[in-house]
């Protein structure tokens, strides 16, 4: 019989670092994660029984672990990116002490209390800042039990058309050295594609008509779900695998002003809110040096820039290369590498916060794959 190999998911969100651990060969066993829209994204791409998730705050699962402990008996790696605010140069702070990062200690008591093989955290790249600090919490909560490192990976390294870091932590109680693991990770490394390579043959859209009509579809503006054919190339089957999927979903653009669909338009590639394209009919000239941003057309040639929840505001720094609107949330989700059958549920803005605050699903697969190499 073929060894299971289990993982807690923390902080789970729409299920993106989840998704490439289970492309890596593992299997998920018991999710946490805090707002239900998001959890509703996670199962329905999923057959994991309701029993085996906890929706709400990480802390009350803390307190009442001992309820749903059999659900986690001999997981073999947790993992989460516990949300972390309070740990700039300036903060003399102990990271611990700082109210903001109660869901960091959390995620350490949660480690303690499960022991798993192997554990990865995922967050910003300022947390290197505190690192002295981080190996001491670590040792606090798990003592000398685990050997632990981080290193900083670029999405880009690893295939996704993307500029996105992430700081990656890996501890492991089999004594296992980190560096062999980062070093295992470092092999599935691949040239990137570019954006063009991610939007290439989706359907052209164009802006909703009416502002405030979420419930409208059709082929001017998109769909939730539509039948389609794909263009079979690489990239296809880089997020897909040899499947034939021949659905389209999430692929919707929303509603904008003339004005904006105007300087959509005639900002050529590359060029951001200063360009003198769009100079006559810039809203906010007279602060310029603040909002040079506030625009910006992808180039189709280059990775993109990096998705994040923003987009559920507006897509105004993320205009599609060739068509006169912000990216798609299908466009945004290819782009973080999910495959094309991952459907995300809620709102249309709510699907931008899931695929914008998801990690890349093929840069958790290469370090699935890392980890896996030492269990087999």
């Amino acid at each position: 019989m073929k060894k299971k190999y289990t993982f807690i998911d923390l902080f789970a969100g729409a299920g993106g670092l989840s998704l490439g651990l289970e492309q890596a060969g593992f299997t998920p066993c018991f999710v946490n994660e805090i707002v239900p829209e998001y959890c509703a994204t996670y199962k329905a791409n999923r057959d994991l029984p309701n029993e085996r998730y906890f929706v709400g705050d990480i802390n009350s699962l803390n307190e009442h672990f001992d309820e749903y402990a059999h659900h986690m008996k001999g997981a073999t790696l947790v993992c989460g990116g516990p949300p972390c605010q309070g740990f700039s140069m300036a903060n003399r702070q102990r990271i611990l002490d700082d109210p903001r990062n109660q869901l960091y200690k959390a995620y350490l008591t949660f480690l303690s209390k499960v022991r798993p093989k192997f554990f990865i955290m995922e967050n910003v790249k300022g947390m290197a800042n505190k690192i002295d600090e981080i190996r001491q919490n670590f040792r606090e909560y798990l003592g000398d039990e685990y050997l632990f490192d981080f290193e900083l990976f670029k999405a880009q390294d690893y295939g996704v058309p993307q500029n996105r870091e992430r700081l990656i932590f890996i501890g492991n109680r089999m004594g296992i050295e980190p560096k062999e693991i980062f070093a295992e990770i470092h092999k599935n490394r691949r040239q990137a594609f570019v954006l063009r390579d991610a939007l290439v043959g989706l359907p052209h859209l164009e802006a909703k008509a009416e502002k405030g009509k979420t419930d409208i579809e059709n082929e001017q503006s998109g769909f939730t779900e539509r039948n389609f054919v794909y263009v079979d190339n690489e990239f296809y089957h880089f997020i897909n695998g040899d499947r034939t999927i021949s659905k389209l979903y999430n692929h919707k653009n929303r509603y904008n002003n003339p004005r904006d669909i105007e300087i959509f338009r005639r900002l050529p590639q590359g060029a951001n809110s200063l360009h003198k394209s769009i100079a006559d009919i810039m809203p906010y000239k007279s602060r310029n040096d603040i909002f040079k941003d506030k625009y910006f057309k992808l180039s189709e040639e280059q990775i993109c820039k990096t998705i994040t929840a923003h987009m559920r505001f507006d897509c105004n720094m993320y205009i599609h290369p060739w068509e006169s609107r912000g990216l798609s949330p299908r466009e945004a989700a290819r782009i973080q590498t999910f495959p094309d059958d991952y459907v995300f549920t809620g709102s249309q803005n709510s699907w931008y916060a899931q695929i914008g605050n998801a990690v890349p699903v093929k840069l958790a697969q290469a370090i699935g794959m890392g980890v896996m190499k030492f269990l087999k």
